[in-house]
């Protein structure tokens, strides 16, 4: 829904810049889809998981550098 009908046919020199790149690599968006399916698209954790990942973690001291002596 347009909430103004002023400026309907205007597109940036970004996004006519992006439409010109498409139109000559329309691999773009796939490429798009699969690194976000890689990095964000994955199955939640089961509780199982989050339990173990939870257990396996190792307490971080107050200061980094400081050693246990």
């Amino acid at each position: 829904m347009k909430l103004t009908k002023q400026h309907q046919g205007y597109v940036s020199e970004y996004g006519q810049f992006l439409n010109k790149l498409k139109a000559a690599n329309p691999s773009i968006e796939e490429g798009q889809r699969e690194g976000r399916a890689i990095h964000w698209d994955k199955q939640p954790a089961t509780l199982s998981d989050q339990a173990r990942d939870k257990a396996s973690r190792v307490k971080q001291l107050p200061y980094v550098y400081q050693s246990k002596s």
